[in-house]
């Protein structure tokens, strides 16, 4: 791989793909040139990177001559579509989507985690789901050390993780609410200013959403765990930005709140903030716009074996998203 490799983002208008372009630059990714692509509609858009205007340009099959690595987050039609062109063209895609995640050619990786699974790609590497990414982080160190058999968890899902009309949604139905006017709804089933929704994706024939079950199944694939369960309800609450997980896991090994502590202290890419008697745990509110995620609220779990409760917060644009395709784009070059 090129030390200054020729850098495309594509779908690089999206609220992802602007915090793909931010984060390469704010973390001094040394791309020796960056591509911006789009659909046809965005030709010409500037974006700021490194102080200059970059305009955007079309994506097309043939567009990927000469790059050496391509962030996508276009949605899965689009990877299923360009991602495979850009692999034979030579270009290693890293897909934010969920087109290849459960491909068995397809390492599913978060660097923190599984980084060594990046040396059997062949062209495709695929980003996890957001609220599995957010998850692992804190879940994946105290599987290594106590050995998780499963988890039951509800997620708490900022509105942005459905795109940018849903931002709009919450502030116009804030505003609504309080100047006593009829609530509209575009993005939503129900009105989401002042509600939570517990429903996130498309239901499944068993009851669960697919957002619900990529965590066992993604789970699964990174930490390679093959019996690993996980028994989870998604939840939109409202909630600009930042995703948060109350987790209840049980381990083989016995387990203490301090021994946990001790292995999440150690974690790469996660804060410990668990001081409840002076009000001090991870908000969502606090951690939009970080790079790590932040784990408290621990405790033993009351009710299973070998169990632990705790609480954990991230971006889900960044962690979830952008911060964790550009972090395997440097492990790429290393």
């Amino acid at each position: 791989m090129n030390r200054n490799p020729h850098v495309a983002v594509v779908g690089a208008t999206g609220a992802v793909g602007i915090e793909m372009i931010k984060t390469l630059e704010k973390r001094n990714f040394p791309a020796g040139k960056l591509t911006l692509l789009a659909s046809a509609r965005s030709v010409g858009k500037k974006l700021k990177y490194r102080g200059q205007e970059l305009a955007v340009a079309e994506l097309k099959k043939d567009s990927f001559g000469g790059i050496d690595i391509a962030l996508f987050s276009a949605g899965g039609s689009i990877s299923k579509e360009y991602a495979p062109a850009a692999a034979q063209a030579g270009c290693v895609v890293i897909d934010n989507s969920s087109a290849f995640r459960m491909d068995d050619r397809v390492p599913l990786v978060i660097p923190e985690i599984n980084a060594a699974d990046l040396k059997w790609h062949k062209g495709i590497i695929a980003n996890p789901n957001c609220t599995t990414a957010i998850t692992l982080i804190a879940l994946y160190p105290l599987h290594a050390a106590f050995q998780c058999r499963r988890i039951f968890a509800s997620s708490y899902q900022a509105v942005s993780g459905t795109g940018a009309k849903a931002i709009t949604e919450l502030e116009r139905q804030v505003e609504q609410v309080v100047q006593r006017q009829p609530v509209t709804r575009e993005v939503y089933p129900h009105q989401i200013a002042f509600n939570v929704l517990p429903h996130v994706d498309s239901f499944l024939p068993n009851g669960y959403t697919r957002e619900e079950m990529k965590m066992e199944n993604e789970g699964r694939k990174i930490m390679h765990h093959p019996t690993f369960r996980a028994s989870v309800t998604c939840v939109r609450v409202p909630v600009y930005r930042a995703h948060s997980i109350a987790i209840s896991a049980e381990f083989e090994r016995p387990v203490t709140v301090e021994a946990a502590l001790a292995v999440l202290r150690k974690a790469p890419g996660l804060d410990v903030i668990d001081n409840p008697a002076q009000s001090e745990y991870p908000l969502p509110l606090y951690l939009s716009g970080k790079y790590n995620c932040a784990v408290g609220r621990l405790r033993q779990d009351c009710a299973l074996d070998n169990g632990l409760c705790f609480w954990v917060s991230g971006d889900q644009l960044l962690k979830g998203a952008a911060l964790n395709a550009v972090q395997i784009a440097e492990e790429l070059i290393k």
